[in-house]
């Protein structure tokens, strides 16, 4: 049986996540996956869909709104991919009991206003050149070592070469595990 891997989109959802079918073809020989549109999970609905009004939807209620939700969707323990808002929605949940196996979180956006980790495997990518990335004073008060890729702003996470990368670690995770087996 294979394991669950459930993924939550950035804050653009399905609407310009045309990169994320890369992550699936990879990953779904693999994994039982579970794909969350962010703006869905948020009841995130902005008249103008743009990336301010988007954000401040998000900040003002849809991240909470989004953990609640998924506290309430997914109860057994499984491996999360998240993207961006994704990550936030991801780590907030996790801090609120969400039973995890793992997160892999690229570009996390929020989490540098967090004072905690989770407790479960973590995988933090940032690009080098990510404006909300956290800096080495939170990561080392925090406790987590995030991976910084060069050369790579917030949306590395859409890049073929991140994907491939991100994707090879998520497969080494069950093939190791059925290889122990």
């Amino acid at each position: 049986m294979a394991e669950k891997l459930v993924v939550l989109s950035d804050m653009w959802g399905v609407k310009r996540g045309l990169w994320i079918t890369s992550y699936f073809g990879y990953l779904q020989q693999y994994y039982d996956i579970v794909f969350y549109d962010s703006q869905q999970l948020g009841n995130v609905d902005v008249a103008v869909s743009s990336e301010e009004n988007i954000h401040k939807a998000f900040v003002e209620g849809g991240i909470d709104t989004a953990v609640a939700h998924l506290l309430k969707k997914e109860t057994e323990p499984c491996h999360y991919l998240a993207f961006s808002t994704g990550g936030t929605i991801a780590w907030k949940a996790a801090l609120k009991g969400l039973a995890m196996k793992s997160l892999t979180a690229i570009s996390p956006t929020r989490i540098r206003f967090e004072e905690e980790k989770p407790e479960m495997p973590l995988r933090l990518v940032f690009g080098e050149c990510d404006e909300f990335k956290p800096g080495m004073k939170w990561s080392k008060e925090v406790g987590v070592k995030p991976e910084i890729v060069l050369g790579f702003g917030h949306e590395l996470y859409s890049d073929e070469k991140i994907i491939s990368d991100v994707c090879l670690k998520l497969l080494q995770k069950v093939t190791d595990a059925s290889v122990k087996l």
